[in-house]
C-alpha cells in the first residue's frame, strides 16, 4: 500500500513511547484510581487518534501526502467501517466539529439521517407495535455518513475522494488482521444479527466470524467504496447503491425507500458551549445528546470538586446526581429541532443550572427527579480526531447503533444498515415521537474545547448514554484534578444507567451506578450508604481519543483509549 513504509516507522516510535512512565505527579497514584497506561504522544506536524492503529496510520499517510485533517479523518473513518464494522460503517450516521484555522471558526456538521416518509406513528399503531424493534427492517433510518464525508470534503478537502478512499479499498480487497477487541464484538454481534440475510456471506467467509489475528477481507465493501470514489455521493443516494437498498428493504418488509435516500442532506450547525472554570466546552445541538454534558458541567461548577478528591464518594455522588438531572431534561426535551423548539439556550444557561442544583441532596441519592420547568413549544460507535500542519482539527464520531446495527445487509454491498430509528418514542405527546422525515434522538456526540479564543482539545468518548458522562469526566479530570491528556482518559470511570429515556421510559428507583474495579471498597460502601444501587464493574465505560494543541510550543499532544485497540500517533 502506498505510504506503508512511513507507517512502519511511526509504529516503532509510538511503541517505544508507550513504555515510558507518565511523569506528571499531579495526583495520587497510590490507589490506582487514576494512572496513565502510556505517555502522551507529542508531534509537531500532525496528529491522528483513532480506535484502530491501522486507521491511525492511514490518517497519517493522508496528511503526509498533502491531505487536510478532514481528508485524513474521512480516510480513517472509511477504514474503520471495514476494520470495526462492529461499531460503524457507511450504513450509519456521522457528526463532526471542525476547527478551521484559516477562518478562525468552529463549525459543526449534523450528518444524521431521517426516518423514512412511511415511518409514521400511525403505521406502528395500525400494526399493533408498541415499541420499535431493535433489529430487522423496521428501525432502519437513512444512513447519513457518506453524505457527511462529501459535505466535509467539499468544504475542507484537498485530495480527491479516490485518493482518500483508496487505502480502505485496498485493505478491503487484500485483508487486514482482526484485533482482539473487535474479534470479541464480532462474536457477540453474530448472536444478535447473524441470522439475517447476507451476514454469513459478508462476515463469515470461512464459516465463522473473524477471530483474533485472522486476516479478514470484504471485497463486497471494496466494490461499494470504489463506486462511491468513482461516481461520488450521488451513487449512494441516487444511483445503483440506492436502488439496491430500496429493493432489499422492500423485499424485507422495511420502510426505507429510494426517495428517502434521494432526499437526504446533511446540516451545518453552530456548536453550543458553556464555560467550565475557564474552558469553553463545545457540543452539537440536538437531535444529539451533547448538551447534556454541558448541563452536567454547569451543575458541577457550583461545587469545589477539586477539594472532594478524585475517586471520593462525595465527588462521585455529586457527579451522578448532576447526571440524573441533566438526563431528565434529555428525556423530555432533546429531539429533532426541525420538528420541535428545543430550549437549548435555557438548558445550557448558568441560571438554569443554579435552579436545578438545589434539587441535589449532598448526602442522599435521588430515586426520581422531575425534568426542568421549561416552556416548550410543541411543534456501539467509533470516535476519531485528526489535526494537520496548518492547525485544522476535526472531531468526528460515527456509528451504526447497537454495534453492527439492524442486521440488514443490502444485497452484496458489504455493510449493515443502522437501526437508529429504534430511539424514536411512540408516545404521541413526546418531543421525540416518530414522524416521517424526522431525525431520531441521537447518542453519538463529538466534543471540542477552546480556551481564550484558541483551539485547545478535540476529543470524544464513544458508548451510548455513557458519552455525556464520559465527556464530563474527561474535562473534570483535567480541569479539577490536574491530569494530562492521557491520564484523563485512563483514569477509572463511572457509568450511571437507568435514567429516563428519550423513548419514554422513566427512571425507576434511582437507576444503577456502575464503577470500574479500581474504585476502593471504602468509596463503594459510602455510596451505598447514600442510597446508590451499585452495579457491575464489567459494563461499558466508553472509548476515548483526544488531540490537544500546545500553541506556545507549536506541537500536538495525542491520547488514545486504554480500553480499546486504538492508537494516537503523529509526525
Amino acid at each position: 500500500m502506498k505510504g506503508r513504509k512511513w507507517s512502519i516507522g511511526i509504529v516503532i516510535l509510538v511503541i517505544g513511547a508507550t513504555t515510558m512512565a507518565a511523569s506528571d505527579p499531579g495526583y495520587d497514584r497510590v490507589t490506582g484510581l487514576a494512572h496513565a497506561s502510556r505517555s502522551e504522544v507529542i508531534a509537531p506536524h500532525g496528529m491522528a487518534a483513532t480506535s484502530q492503529p491501522l486507521a491511525t496510520q492511514i490518517a497519517l499517510d493522508v496528511l503526509k501526502a498533502g491531505g487536510s485533517a478532514v481528508d485524513a479523518a474521512i480516510a480513517a473513518n472509511a477504514a474503520l467501517g471495514l476494520m470495526e464494522p462492529t461499531g460503524n460503517g457507511i450504513g450509519g450516521d456521522l457528526f463532526a466539529i471542525v476547527w478551521d484555522a484559516e477562518k478562525k471558526e468552529l463549525v459543526g456538521l449534523n450528518a444524521s439521517g431521517r426516518a423514512p416518509k412511511a415511518m409514521t406513528l400511525e403505521y406502528f399503531q395500525n400494526h399493533g407495535i408498541d415499541s420499535i424493534p431493535p433489529f430487522g427492517p423496521l428501525p432502519v433510518s437513512v444512513p447519513g455518513a457518506v453524505d457527511g464525508w462529501f459535505e466535509l470534503h467539499d468544504r475542507y478537502g484537498r485530495l480527491s475522494m479516490k485518493e482518500i478512499l483508496a487505502p480502505a479499498i485496498e485493505y478491503a480487497r487484500e485483508g487486514f488482521p482482526v484485533s482482539e477487541v473487535i474479534a470479541y464484538y464480532f462474536k457477540s454481534n453474530e448472536a444478535r444479527i447473524g441470522q439475517y440475510p447476507g451476514f454469513k456471506e459478508t462476515y463469515m467467509p470461512n464459516g465463522h466470524v473473524p477471530r483474533k489475528g485472522e486476516m479478514f477481507r470484504n471485497p463486497r465493501l471494496a466494490n461499494t467504496l470504489q463506486r462511491i470514489a468513482d461516481k461520488g455521493r450521488d451513487e449512494f443516494y441516487k444511483g445503483s447503491i440506492a436502488q439496491q437498498i430500496d429493493a432489499f428493504m422492500a423485499e424485507q418488509g422495511g420502510l426505507l425507500r429510494y426517495d428517502d435516500l434521494a432526499a437526504h442532506e446533511s446540516e451545518w450547525v453552530t456548536p453550543v458551549s458553556t464555560n467550565y472554570r475557564g474552558w469553553d466546552v463545545y457540543e452539537l445541538p440536538p437531535n444529539g445528546q451533547g448538551i447534556a454534558a454541558l448541563q452536567i458541567l454547569n451543575l458541577l461548577e457550583g461545587y469545589d470538586i477539586a477539594s472532594m478528591g478524585f475517586g471520593s464518594a462525595e465527588y462521585l455522588h455529586t457527579l451522578v446526581e448532576a447526571k440524573k438531572l441533566a438526563f431528565e431534561d434529555r428525556a423530555r426535551y432533546y429531539a429533532d429541532m426541525e420538528f420541535i423548539d428545543v430550549p437549548v439556550e435555557t438548558l445550557v444557561s448558568k441560571s438554569y443550572a443554579e435552579t436545578r442544583r438545589k434539587l441535589i441532596d449532598p448526602n442522599k441519592a435521588s430515586k426520581a427527579l422531575p425534568a426542568g420547568d421549561v416552556k416548550l413549544e410543541q411543534g456501539d460507535t467509533i470516535y476519531l480526531t485528526v489535526a494537520d500542519a496548518d492547525g485544522n482539527m476535526v472531531s468526528l464520531i460515527q456509528s451504526n447503533y447497537r454495534g453492527m446495527g439492524s442486521g440488514m445487509i443490502p444485497g452484496e454491498l458489504g455493510f449493515v444498515l443502522q437501526d437508529r430509528a429504534e430511539l424514536f418514542s411512540l408516545d404521541p405527546d413526546h418531543a421525540n415521537v416518530v414522524a416521517g422525515g424526522k431525525r431520531p434522538f441521537h447518542t453519538i456526540i463529538p466534543a471540542f474545547v477552546m480556551k481564550d479564543g484558541e483551539p485547545l482539545i478535540s476529543f470524544g468518548l464513544m458508548g451510548g448514554a455513557m458519552q455525556p458522562q464520559g465527556h464530563v469526566q474527561i474535562v473534570v479530570n483535567m480541569v479539577d484534578f490536574g491530569m494530562n491528556l492521557q491520564e484523563a482518559g485512563d483514569a477509572a470511570r463511572i457509568n450511571h444507567a437507568g435514567s429516563s429515556q428519550p423513548t419514554g421510559s422513566v427512571m425507576s428507583d434511582g437507576g444503577v451506578l456502575n464503577l470500574e474495579s479500581r474504585f476502593t471498597d471504602e468509596t463503594r460502601k459510602a455510596l451505598e450508604k447514600m442510597g446508590h444501587t451499585l452495579g457491575t464493574s464489567d459494563g461499558s465505560f466508553g472509548g476515548y481519543q483526544a488531540i490537544m494543541w500546545d500553541k506556545k510550543q507549536g506541537v500536538y499532544y495525542g491520547a488514545s483509549e486504554v480500553r480499546k485497540d486504538g492508537q494516537a500517533a503523529g509526525y
